[in-house]
């Protein structure tokens, strides 16, 4: 009987999926999955509850040493007379503070991403590139974009998390001042650029949305979502050559992006002339 063994490239394929898998699980309760992008059509909705904020405040809980955990049962088990009732659950969660925030909550956040992170992405992307198929280029696409997701701000998940689901419900107005908090508290974060792109496009804001796209691109050049939306928005304008030259980079990046060797050989055609 002949034994097969696994190639060496897919071997480092299972490995990085192993090792990205690892850092992914720690966000899963602070990300979501993506709502519909500029490309490959539609992905699964959101589900499950809306994590509460969490700088929401929390109840307090006594100290059996104060003077006030020892006043007795009756007047612990009795709200104060001006209190009603009602007002001694916890307090419910509070809505993101969308305005500007201070220095060193910015940095605090700034911080918060892991260093390994963008290791793990250059070793994906590679992996990537030279992709045998389109499912092993799917089952590779996917982890990338759980990294992306990956801010490891509590903060920022929450964000992003109420931002998806705003554009899942078509609440874009909600979704552009969540995503707006994203790239003001995490400038560097890649993925918040990204998302505020795609709200951009639905209102037909094309001129924030490719500044947007540049942006992320900037931060991550090999974010193959933020390239495809470029181009499509590119083609759309009638920018013909610069749009081509995205999606040649795009297919360098991600060879089997939905869609991206079709429009690729219809501009070159449009482009460079029938038969170059």
């Amino acid at each position: 009987m002949r034994t097969e063994h696994a190639s060496p490239g897919f071997t480092a394929v299972a490995a990085a999926f192993v090792l990205a898998g690892l850092l992914i699980s720690g966000a899963a309760a602070q990300d979501a999955p993506p709502p519909p992008r500029l490309g490959n059509g539609a992905d699964p909705g959101i589900t499950g509850p809306v994590p509460p904020d969490p700088q929401a405040a929390e109840p307090r809980t006594p100290d059996p040493q104060s003077p006030d955990s020892q006043a007795g049962d009756e007047s612990a088990d009795q709200p104060p007379p001006d209190q009603p009732p009602s007002e001694q659950a916890s307090p419910p969660p509070q809505a993101p503070d969308t305005k500007a925030p201070g220095p060193a909550t910015k940095k605090k956040a700034e911080q918060a991403v892991p260093k390994d992170k963008e290791a793990m992405l250059g070793e994906l992307y590679a992996h990537l590139a030279k992709a045998t198929g389109a499912e092993q280029a799917a089952e590779i696409s996917k982890t990338i974009e759980g990294l992306w997701l990956h801010s490891g701000s509590d903060t920022i998940g929450v964000l992003m998390r109420r931002g998806l689901q705003a554009v899942n419900e078509q609440r874009n107005d909600l979704a552009l001042k969540m995503f707006d908090a994203v790239v003001e508290l995490a400038p560097d974060y890649a993925e918040g650029w990204s998302r505020r792109a795609f709200v951009y496009y639905l209102q037909n804001d094309t001129e924030h949305a490719v500044g947007d796209l540049r942006r992320a691109l900037a931060l991550d050049p090999n974010h193959y979502k933020a390239l495809d939306g470029l181009a499509r928005i590119l083609r759309e304008s009638g920018q013909k050559k610069s749009a081509l030259r995205a999606y040649q980079q795009l297919l360098r990046i991600n060879p089997y992006a939905s869609g991206a060797k079709e429009a690729a050989s219809e501009l070159s055609v449009e482009v460079e002339g029938q038969g170059i």
